[in-house]
């Protein structure tokens, strides 16, 4: 439940906030459940708070401090977060759908079950973040640094992951219909049994990653660097593999079925 002093103090504007932060710094604001719907909170610290269940939405947070809030099934739809720091925050079950999180920080956060469709995160830092199960699609991952992140069950169909990072993600049974990965880094990657029907591979760096039984039909995957991958059992039906380097890849039990194939 909000603490109405917390509130009030907050709602006073930000030279009284960053005053009170100071003076009490092991005071962990309680704002959950709060209405904060369209409020500017730019470069607010409100690290470390409760922010459970709050109502951020369009709410302004560009360069605020969040790292470690509970934000945990708040309410985020539309909120500017550009530059934020949410760093080992809980966003689990929240709504970030339509968010702008450019150049945002969310390693080690929590986003299991949230929503973050349509949301634009081009260079954020998604680093050993949680994204099991969570609703990726249509976003925009653009050159965002998703390393090591887990997106076991992830929607991303129609994402933007045009060179992103995805070195040592897991992705096995992730939705990557029609997803731009153009040039995506995928060093080590596991996408076991991932859905990659219709995506967009041309030119992506796949050396050593997990693709067995993954499907792959129709997908463009000219000039990928498929060195040492592994595709056992997987899908390449009318697949395109025009100039791609398949050397030392395990292709047992791969289904080639008018797969175009690198000469």
């Amino acid at each position: 439940m909000t603490n109405f002093e917390h509130l009030a103090l907050l709602k006073a504007g930000a030279v009284t906030w960053i005053d009170w932060r100071k003076q009490n710094p092991l005071i962990k604001p309680d704002l959950s459940a709060a209405n904060l719907s369209g409020d500017n909170l730019r470069g607010a610290n409100l690290e470390g708070a409760n922010l459970s269940k709050v109502d951020l939405d369009h709410a302004l947070l560009v360069r605020a401090n969040l790292s470690g809030a509970d934000l945990s099934s708040a309410n985020l739809h539309g909120a500017i977060l550009i530059e934020a720091d949410l760093s080992a925050a809980n966003l689990s079950v929240a709504k970030l759908s339509g968010a702008t999180l450019t150049q945002a920080n969310l390693t080690h956060a929590n986003l299991i079950g949230s929503d973050l469709s349509e949301a634009n995160l081009k260079d954020a830092w998604l680093a050993d973040a949680n994204l099991i199960g969570t609703e990726l699609k249509g976003a925009n991952f653009k050159e965002a640094d998703l390393g090591a992140a887990k997106l076991i069950r992830a929607n991303l169909c129609f994402a933007n992951l045009i060179r992103a990072n995805l070195i040592a993600a897991d992705l096995g049974e992730a939705n990557l219909y029609e997803t731009e990965l153009i040039e995506a880094y995928l060093y080590k990657t596991n996408l076991y049994k991932a859905n990659l029907n219709k995506a967009h591979l041309s030119g992506a760096y796949l050396v050593r990653a997990n693709l067995s039984e993954a499907d792959l039909s129709k997908a463009d995957l000219r000039w990928s660097n498929l060195k040492g991958a592994n595709l056992a059992g997987a899908n390449l039906t009318e697949a395109n593999l025009t100039g791609a380097n398949l050397t030392g890849a395990n292709l047992s039990g791969v289904t080639f079925n008018e797969t175009i194939m690198p000469e």
